[in-house]
């Protein structure tokens, strides 16, 4: 499996991870600023909040982890949190835009 359609299939996992205070996934959310993976299944996501004091943090991190370790071809993860820059609703995709709706 290529690193690309490993990407690909972490993206799909993400979107099975909700936000527990908004009805959106992560990935729609702009929760997630980056995930690489290397040929050899080695993956870091690079990830956000809402907000800095998150009280759910531990466990969307988690879910985060889990979810990713648990995708084909995964064979180590690493989940980066990071709050440069800050999320806002700019982030938001398209359709988290329609299902909140800010459209």
């Amino acid at each position: 499996m290529d690193k690309f359609e490993i990407e690909h299939n972490i993206v799909k996992a993400l979107k099975n991870i909700y936000d527990p205070e908004i009805p959106v996934n992560i990935y729609d959310l702009g929760l997630i600023y980056e995930v690489n993976a290397d040929e050899n299944g080695k993956v870091s996501v690079t990830m956000t909040l809402t907000a800095p004091n998150c009280p759910m943090a531990d466990e969307l991190l988690a879910d985060v982890s889990r979810e990713v370790g648990q995708t084909p071809g995964v064979t180590d993860v690493e989940v980066i949190l990071t709050f440069e820059p800050p999320w806002t609703q700019d982030k938001l995709s398209e359709e988290a835009r329609l299902e909140l709706g800010l459209m």
